[in-house]
């Protein structure tokens, strides 16, 4: 596979990702749980951000709040 193709799939596979995150968040109230729902997938908090629109130190701060009220696993 040459590197342009390679390339193709990998920006539509990023876009596959990002359209099946925006579903099932659609319908989530508020953006913590928003959030939430994104870590516990394995989205990196960068990530997170991007698909929710915020700022990446908003998504860290709500999952190191999470994580201290358990209601995140600790990092593993």
């Amino acid at each position: 596979m040459q590197k342009a193709e390679e390339g193709l799939i990998a920006s539509k596979l990023d876009t596959l990702i990002q359209l099946v995150a925006v579903a099932l968040t659609e319908n989530r109230k508020g953006q913590k749980e928003q959030i939430r729902l994104l870590a516990l997938a394995g989205m990196a908090p960068g990530r997170i951000a991007e698909i929710l629109g915020t700022s990446g130190n908003s998504v860290n701060g709500a999952i190191a709040k999470m994580r201290e009220a358990k209601i995140l696993p600790d990092r593993k």
